[in-house]
Order: structure tokens, then sequence, then C-alpha cells
């Protein structure tokens, strides 16, 4: 199964698969109490709602961490050939309710960790979208304040009536000079703004 640094295993575990391994156990132990509860439900148990629910949570804080939405899926996925290899090295057989269950549960869990990564994966590209608007009306609003300083001066200029060398040249230059920092200045954060938007979290190495 997928293995995470300690710096990160303090969030990632207290929702992750062992969470999930033991809701796993106790439902099958529930299962087992309950024979006659047919498996093919409609209605979710209390032990399938708190799959879902940490699952939710587990999802969530993988996109925190920096992880992909297949890492998401994989992260449960594991579980399934990690619990089948483990009971043949050690000889037990996995009855066919018992495997049903399991898969059941995989199910719920990566269903649940899915959308609540979706979820929060939206909401951090509608605030980055938020952000790069915001840029881009202010950067729009200075830029044509300043053209529209620039084109005056000139025009004025132009008439002969006033001097290239006197105040309205010198407001002309100083605009100028104030465009070109405000590209200098403001583009590179649009474009940041824009990669962070446009550019999912950096995927981890599986280790």
């Amino acid at each position: 199964m997928k293995r995470f640094s300690p710096s990160e295993s303090p969030i990632a575990l207290d929702h992750g698969v062992p969470l999930f391994l033991q809701q796993l156990v106790e439902t099958l132990r529930l299962e087992q109490t309950t024979p006659h509860v047919d498996t093919v439900e409609t209605t979710p148990t209390p032990a399938h709602t708190e799959i879902g629910r940490a699952a939710a949570v587990h999802g969530g804080d993988l996109l925190r961490l920096g992880y992909s939405i297949d890492q998401v899926v994989h992260d449960y996925g594991d579980v399934c050939q990690s619990v089948t290899q483990l009971a043949g090295e050690q000889d037990l057989e996995i009855s066919t309710t018992e495997f049903r269950t399991l898969n059941r549960c995989l199910d719920n869990a990566i269903a649940d960790a899915v959308t609540a990564f979706g979820s929060a994966h939206q909401v951090l590209i509608d605030d980055q979208a938020e952000t790069l608007q915001q840029r881009l009306h202010y950067y729009s609003v200075d830029h044509q304040r300043l053209v529209d300083i620039a084109l005056k001066s000139f025009s004025a200029i132009r008439t002969g009536h006033v001097g290239a060398t006197g105040a309205t040249g010198t407001l002309l230059l100083q605009t100028l000079e104030e465009l070109r920092s405000l590209a200098e200045r403001t583009l590179p954060e649009i474009r940041l703004a824009y990669l962070s938007g446009s550019v999912s979290p950096p995927d981890r190495a599986k280790e």
C-alpha cells in the first residue's frame, strides 16, 4: 500500500486506510452477529456512514497534501489486494460474504473520498479564479487610467500649445514610466495566479 512520509502521516493516517480497516472489522463483526441482515442494503448502516465520513475527510486531507485524485482511488484500491495477499500468506479463507462486504465498504469509501476531493478541489479552483479575476480587474483599471493620461498629455503636446519639456511633457514621461512599472509588477502576479488556477496540485511520487 502507499506509504506516507513522517511529515504527512499525522493528517493522512487520522482518517485514512488504518481507520478504514478498523471500521471494516467492526462492519464484518456486526454482520456476523446479525446474519439475517441482507448484505445488499438500500439504506446505509451506521458503520457504512462512519466509513463514508472518514473517507470524505481523508479525501480532503489528500488534496491539501498535494495528492491527485488517482492516488485517492489507489490509496483505498490497494487495500483489497493487500487483504487477499495477507490472507493467502496466512492460509486464511475469505468467505464470499466477507469479500462482498470488503468490496462494498471499499466502494463506499472510494466514492465518498473522491466526492470530497472533487468538492474541495473545485472550491480551490473557484478561489484561485476569483483571485485571478480580481488581479485582472485591478490591472485593467490602472492600465486604462494611465493610458488615458498619456494620450491626453500627448494630444496636448501635439497641438503645440504646450512644450514637450514642460509640465505636460513631464507628466507624459511619468505616466509612461508608471505603465512600465505596472506591467513589470502586476503581470508576473497575474501569470502566477493563472498557472495556480489551471494546473492541479503537484502529484507526490508514490513510494
